[in-house]
């Protein structure tokens, strides 16, 4: 049993950033609610919306941010409130999405990517949709929606409806993708828990829906969250990280020498879905963690019974490989030397 435990669990949450850290403390000791109209209040106020443009900045958005608890509220305003009649989504969606928009239409994928002939029949009916996509899929690191216009938002604004990325897994380590909604969750970038985004071009893109956040969202802000999200952005992106992007890719290309690396369509660097060459996940899991590694499963445990994930069946993988399959995810600390050890590890066990 390792000393020390190594995470490698970032695609679910990741520890805190030393400046979020600091900012969020400063922020608790503005503890008075930013709508109250006295003294305190204001202050607070002040504090919050610098924080909303020191979000824009650090981002390069020229729209708006709408404080939320997280990315599942977002998505809920995005999708929930959108001026659209219809909702499209890909197959490969986050659970909170389909939770979000439970009528939705799905997306079925091609190649690693949205199907865009599927996308086009669904855009011929008249009515006005939104379409949910991800920057990046949690459980593979596929990127579904590049930071430069892509063939699938260039349909959707054809057809004139509306663009809703999902960059929870994206967002501080690469360039936000041409979308009209943009969903964010701090503790996926090195922020505190309990606070996300969502940015909208333009308010007139959805309905209110709250007596807070210009009207469009209810509950009290939460201040000391969006002062550590800011830092968290403004402490910068992948680029900072302890590790190159060629350095994580040489990585997975060690652990594939033990394993298949599952990639549908282009990867990203920083999550990575390896199927082990014997091993079921949840096995794989208890050894890893026995070994001192946390990383986690691309299945899901149900009634005492290994079911294909969802998203990897809708990618295409077969259920004997999608069975074997855990998910690896870098963050800001991983460090070389990390990765050098479970490659180590891996390969040992998958001998």
């Amino acid at each position: 049993m390792s000393a020390q435990q190594i995470y490698l669990d970032h695609a679910a949450t990741t520890p805190l950033l030393p400046q979020a850290r600091e900012a969020w403390l400063e922020g608790a000791a503005h503890w008075a609610n930013p709508s109250s109209p006295h003294k305190q209040g204001r202050a607070a106020r002040a504090a919050l919306e610098d924080a909303r443009e020191r979000v824009k900045k650090a981002l390069g958005w020229d729209g708006e941010v709408i404080f939320t608890s997280g990315a599942s509220e977002a998505l809920a305003i995005g999708l929930g409130r959108a001026k659209a009649v219809r909702r499209l989504v890909s197959a490969v969606e986050h659970d909170a999405v389909f939770r979000a928009a439970p009528d939705a239409q799905e997306l079925p994928m091609r190649d690693g990517e949205v199907d865009i002939d599927a996308l086009k029949d669904a855009l011929a009916l008249p009515d006005r949709a939104v379409v949910a996509v991800q920057s990046v899929n949690s459980e593979t690191g596929t990127v579904l929606l590049p930071h430069a216009t892509s063939p699938l938002v260039e349909r959707v604004r054809e057809a004139g409806g509306l663009v809703l990325a999902d960059c929870s897994q994206s967002a501080g380590k690469m360039v936000l993708p041409d979308a009209d909604m943009i969903v964010l969750s701090a503790h996926k970038l090195g922020g505190p828990i309990g606070i996300g985004a969502l940015l909208v071009k333009d308010f007139a893109m959805i309905e209110p829906s709250g007596g807070q956040e210009r009207g469009y969202r209810a509950g009290t802000e939460n201040l000391p969250g969006a002062l550590g999200l800011a830092a968290a952005l403004e402490a910068g992106g992948g680029e900072n990280w302890a590790t190159t992007a060629e350095q994580r890719f040489e990585f997975r290309n060690a652990l594939a020498r033990h394993g298949e690396v599952l990639q549908p369509g282009v990867p990203c660097s920083h999550i990575f879905a390896l199927a082990a060459p014997r091993l079921a996940a949840t096995a794989m899991l208890i050894r890893m963690d026995a070994a001192g590694f946390a990383i986690s499963a691309g299945s899901a445990c149900s009634s005492g019974t290994l079911k294909q994930s969802r998203v990897l069946k809708r990618f295409g993988i077969a259920e004997d490989l999608a069975r074997r399959t855990v998910r690896v995810s870098i963050g800001w600390n991983t460090t070389p030397e990390q990765l050098d050890a479970f490659a180590e590890a891996w390969a040992k066990v998958n001998a």
